[in-house]
């Protein structure tokens, strides 16, 4: 088709804004699936995303537009993933596109992810066409939202769209603004090939399949190919478009939507934001702003069973093949033996890959508490960088912590204002800066701690404000904190998967807080099983989990008191010696504990 009767546009959406619906409601006005094979959020092919109401991973889809003026058009929607976690890859999918609908749930208004994304599309120099979504609810506020759009972007209320995608009201008109608002793609057919890969997939007998838009220049089903960023040259195994099922062609031209199945075996080779090229006539320099997707979160992930350690590798090794930004490497704990540690873009990425292993792979796991990267000087000047608790070393080696701080942005109802500021100051945060985009509604900006966010801090913040509040968080820089590591002894030997890096500040409270919750979770042995919590070198905090004990006087129901004390002595010798030999089992619970330690 010609260049001028493409358009290719992404949706942006806070989480459950209606994304997925609205492209559900595009495929069936233009024909692209039929009434048959219908079915909710057919672009998100995932069953958890189906649950979570959110998209996961990009895909992308081709539909062709009879407009009202009688021509043909070739839409390219490229759904984005709806996550703070997956910021990267929206920015690539933002660049493979000339326009963005933004769409806003009337009864909801702006959140601060809609806002994130928005000003990466903005970046990326997108026309934005603003959509209300939800119209028909009750509680939907249109007017009031399309004034905030107004203050917003600066385009009038009267001129930004109203609809309601489940119900189908007015979604030909947004059909209708895309042709008319959006431009078609740029790009030179003689030009050298660019080829943005804004996704990919593992496909069993395909290999590798990048999602790609043609920047320049065209490919052909038997071109020689090269990935820019690691040198790999490869002869495609099928080029096509997706319609929304892969479909094959013969050529993907300059401003085109497809996918290129390449045979490679991992992900790692095929990165997201990488540019593919000819291998006989090269483009001079990659596309701009590829960079690999840096693990922020970390945890160790241990099978429940031991002899599961094999197949835990192996789901883990499968899931790597689908998302390359997820690492992890072997690790032995004393309390849980064999596992893993494993890297995560951020706790939500954590969590979908948890779910994914117990779900898909039938698997019983234990994962530790998250912690993330700290960068230790030590006092002879080298610098290492760790991500469990476990690896720190001795308290005489090191001259300085840093830990990673994030720039945190909060919008929330204004009459949550104070209970905000309250949670976020009690999180160790610094408050920079606020704006208000609507007259009821304030965004906060505050620096925070990584550490301090990944726990609780969402749930916290959206109990606090009766689910109101939307947070969105990128990173900012490494700081030198006054850090120490809360260890944990049960029975006199430490456990590392319960160690923890804190504030010194905090370490008090929280070791008297991680003892009193451990002495409910630990089961009552035989013998007296002493819990401690230890940092700065000295015992802060002691519980005891008393034994059980055999009733051995029942049987003495008369006589000399000595034959009670020599009952009682040889049980006591009994409890000392298996005292020596006894192991204490710690369950689950205890080390989800570290996770919900209230704060006083």
């Amino acid at each position: 088709m010609e260049k001028e009767h493409i358009r290719n546009f992404c949706i942006i959406a806070h989480i459950d804004h209606g994304k997925s619906t609205l492209a559900d409601r595009m495929l069936q006005l233009t024909g692209t699936i039929s009434d048959r094979e219908m079915m909710e959020q057919v672009l998100d092919s995932m069953e958890l995303e189906r649950e979570k109401g959110v998209t996961i991973k990009a895909s992308a889809v081709r539909m062709i537009y009879e407009a009202k003026n009688g021509e043909a058009y070739e839409l390219n929607l490229i759904d984005t993933p709806g996550h703070v976690d997956f910021s990267y890859e929206v920015s690539r999918a933002l660049m493979a596109c000339e326009g963005a609908l933004l769409v806003v749930d009337a009864t909801q208004g702006i959140e601060a992810q809609t806002l994130a994304n928005l000003y990466l599309a903005l970046d990326a120099d997108l026309v934005i066409v603003p959509v209300i979504n939800k119209i028909d609810l009750p509680s939907a506020r249109v007017d009031e939202v399309a004034e905030d759009i107004h203050n917003l972007l600066g385009i009038e209320p009267e001129k930004i769209l109203r609809i309601s995608a489940k119900e189908g009201i007015n979604v030909d008109q947004v059909l209708e603004t895309v042709v008319r608002e959006i431009p078609p793609p740029k790009g030179d057919l003689d030009a050298p090939l660019q080829a943005l890969i804004f996704d990919s997939h593992y496909d069993s007998y395909k290999g590798v399949v990048a999602y790609v838009r043609v920047m320049h220049g065209k490919i052909n089903s038997n071109d020689m190919l090269r990935m820019m960023s690691t040198n790999v040259d490869i002869r495609p195994v099928e080029i096509g478009i997706f319609s929304p099922d892969m479909r094959a062609v013969k050529e993907l031209q300059a401003g085109d939507v497809g996918y290129i199945a390449t045979g490679l075996k991992t992900v790692s080779e095929c990165r997201v934001g990488d540019t593919i090229t000819a291998t006989n006539r090269p483009a001079e320099k990659p596309l701009p702003g590829f960079r690999h997707p840096k693990p922020m979160v970390f945890a160790g992930i241990y099978p429940v069973e031991g002899e599961d350690y094999e197949d835990l590798k192996e789901a883990l090794e499968k899931l790597q093949l689908n998302d390359a930004s997820l690492v992890f490497e072997p690790e032995k704990s004393q309390a849980l033996n064999f596992g893993f540690r494993c890297g995560f873009l951020g706790l939500f990425h954590m969590e979908i890959i948890q779910e994914r292993l117990e779900r898909e792979y039938n698997l019983d796991i234990v994962v530790t508490a998250p912690s993330v990267e700290y960068e230790i000087v030590l006092t002879d000047g080298e610098v290492i960088r760790i991500d469990s608790p476990a690896q720190l070393p001795e308290e005489s080696q090191i001259a300085e912590i840093r830990e990673p701080w994030m720039i945190l942005q909060i919008i929330t109802p204004v009459d949550y204002y104070g209970t905000v500021m309250e949670l976020v100051k009690k999180r160790r945060g610094i408050f920079k800066e606020q704006e208000y985009p609507a007259p009821t509604r304030v965004q906060l900006t505050f620096e925070i701690p990584l550490s301090e966010l990944i726990v609780d801090f969402f749930d916290e913040l959206k109990s606090r404000t009766r689910g109101y509040a939307s947070m969105d968080y990128h990173f900012a820089d490494y700081r030198p904190g006054n850090l120490t590591k809360l260890e944990v002894l049960v029975g006199g030997e430490p456990v590392d998967a319960l160690a923890t890096i804190v504030h010194r500040d905090n370490a008090y409270h929280k070791g008297q807080a991680l003892v009193s919750k451990l002495k409910e979770l630990i089961p009552r042995q035989l013998f007296d099983v002493a819990i401690q919590a230890s940092a700065n070198g000295r015992i802060i905090s002691r519980a005891n989990v008393k034994a059980l004990r055999k009733d051995v006087l029942a049987k003495c129901y008369g006589g000399d008191i000595t034959r009670k004390k020599k009952l009682l002595e040889k049980q006591k010798r009994g409890k000392k010696r298996m005292k020596m030999v006894g192991n204490v089992e710690i369950p689950q619970e205890a080390f989800m504990a570290i996770l919900r330690l209230e704060e006083d």
